[in-house]
């Protein structure tokens, strides 16, 4: 879909410039700003994440709902607006005409996120760790999972957030039929950790490829999203034997405090950063500038091999 703009969207011109002339732009969400980190380091990170793209000569579009419209691509001032909103929403596709009608400012999550970039025609969008199922509520099952289904976009994350039923998230996603492709990697990523145990459905080891096995995916007619799960660096990790305990008290503590619904996924990641020590924090910094890396990379591959279709 070509780029759009109408009094709910509203493109950052640097952003629409590189859509119009067909150049490498990278999504970025922003409840990691709003719901997932604490200040400072949500603006740092989102500052940081947005300069990572830009290192690698594609254009950042963090996107957020301000004062009712839905954001694509952020000023600093923009960002200094999110950071300071109070109680900002939390956007997923379903909340959007609420937040909108309320004036609302926000963050979007994976699947908002998603929503808005294809309305615009952005093919590449960086993440930390995708929804999934809950371990509590097998019918507790994150709308990103729907939205990767029904999206054609190649979203980089490091794995689904290991709060989740891991096993259970990737069966949906086979159900679904959304490819989770390993970059350089066999083994799922859980988040923190390097490894789950859990086999991707297939591997690729350059950006290259990456772009070229979500070209043959949609032009055989699929429609869904190319999940490309990369491991958080080794220097950051947080070995599973370690982090797992901390899951499990911050889960029983969500149970025990009654939080459920959309709070829930904060609780838990306030919860695992403080009895980790604040290692999970580094972790979650650490591969979320190394997914915006690696979508600038692909974002610029994928635009390669749509210029050499062209001549």
């Amino acid at each position: 879909m070509p780029p759009t703009e109408n009094q709910l969207f509203s493109i950052l011109p640097n952003v629409k410039r590189a859509l119009d002339l067909k150049l490498p732009v990278v999504a970025l969400e922003s409840t990691v700003i709003t719901h997932g980190l604490p200040r400072p380091q949500n603006l740092s990170l989102a500052m940081d994440m947005e300069q990572t793209v830009r290192s690698e000569g594609a254009a950042p579009a963090t996107i957020a709902l301000l004062e009712g419209k839905v954001r694509i691509g952020l000023t600093e001032s923009d960002l200094d607006k999110l950071v300071a909103a109070p109680d900002p929403v939390k956007v997923s596709r379903r909340d959007f005409a609420a937040a909108i009608s309320k004036g609302a400012s926000g963050g979007a999550t994976v699947a908002g996120t998603m929503f808005a970039a294809s309305r615009v025609g952005i093919q590449v969008f960086a993440t930390g760790g995708i929804g999934g199922v809950h371990r509590d509520s097998r019918w507790d099952i994150s709308t990103d999972l729907q939205a990767l289904s029904d999206t054609p976009m190649i979203v980089v994350c490091a794995g689904a957030k290991s709060i989740l039923d891991l096993p259970a998230t990737l069966e949906v996603l086979e159900t679904l039929g959304v490819p989770v492709i390993g970059y350089q990697t066999d083994d799922f990523p859980a988040f923190y950790s390097r490894e789950s145990g859990l086999k991707v459905s297939a591997r690729f080891d350059s950006p290259g490829e990456i772009a070229g096995f979500a070209k043959t995916h949609w032009e055989l007619g699929l429609r869904s999203a190319v999940l490309v799960a990369q491991p958080v660096p080794a220097s950051a990790a947080v070995p599973k034997s370690e982090i797992d305990p901390h899951i499990e008290a911050a889960l029983a503590k969500a149970k025990k405090e009654g939080i459920k619904g959309q709070a829930v996924t904060p609780f838990l990641l306030s919860q695992v950063k403080e009895l980790s020590g604040g290692r999970a924090m580094q972790a979650n910094l650490a591969l979320l500038l190394n997914n915006a890396q690696l979508a600038a990379q692909i974002a610029k591959a994928l635009v390669a091999g749509q210029r050499e279709r062209i001549i």
